[in-house]
């Protein structure tokens, strides 16, 4: 069973989220936090696989909380929820340790498969505001030179892998456009990451877009 804390100020989120999760045998919401300060405690007693964390909240946020929990000598999978004014937090929430970035309003079973993603010890990023992280992320600037000499020892298909990455696909989704298994596109995914110096999906998004692979 997949454990998640949700994390946000307002309860309709909170009730939304809980509600679709609910929908999905393997998981299970095991607390719901309303400010930053809670999420410490709430994340020792129960040790979720995932916390679900709102950044903007009244109070401690979620960059504080996330900051914290990254001293846990086992952490758990956060994925940061947003919405499509992206700013100065996420790029602070991806130095702290975030591995995913989801939208308030994604889609319910986009929201579950990127739970089960995350507590599989993957990242996921919303296909709806990859484009927009990754500019912020890029400070205006794609570093393409750094960023294309990463890619040199790629294959032309890892530099397929890397280029959806940088749409934000899940596994399921690349192996559709490319016809691949999902297990050959998790291989395939493990070596990019590998290969370009990225710890999680997010960072080799980031360098998909700056090596000019995303438009």
């Amino acid at each position: 069973m997949i454990k998640v804390l949700l994390v946000d100020d307002e309860e309709l989120v909170r009730s939304g989220l809980r509600l679709i999760l609910g929908t999905a045998d393997d998981i299970d919401v095991v607390e719901e936090c309303s400010d930053g300060s809670q999420v410490f405690d709430a994340v020792r007693r129960h040790r979720p696989d995932v916390v679900l964390l709102d950044i903007r909240m009244p109070g401690t946020n979620g960059l504080v909380a996330l900051d914290r929990l990254g001293a846990l000598p086992d952490p758990p999978r956060v994925a940061v929820l947003t919405t499509f004014d992206v700013d100065e937090y996420v790029s602070q929430a991806l130095r702290l340790g975030a591995s995913g970035f989801l939208l308030k309003d994604t889609e319910p079973d986009q929201l579950v498969r990127a739970v089960r993603d995350l507590a599989a010890g993957g990242a996921v990023l919303d296909p709806g505001v990859a484009s927009r992280l990754l500019v912020t992320l890029a400070a205006g600037h794609r570093a393409a030179e750094p960023a294309r000499q990463l890619l040199a020892g790629l294959s032309d298909r890892e530099r397929e892998v890397l280029g959806l990455l940088g749409r934000g696909l899940s596994n399921a989704e690349i192996g559709n456009s490319l016809h691949l298994s999902e297990a050959t596109v998790k291989g395939y995914v493990s070596s990019v990451l590998g290969k370009v110096g990225a710890t999680n999906r997010v960072q080799a998004a980031l360098v998909a877009y700056r090596a000019g692979l995303v438009g």
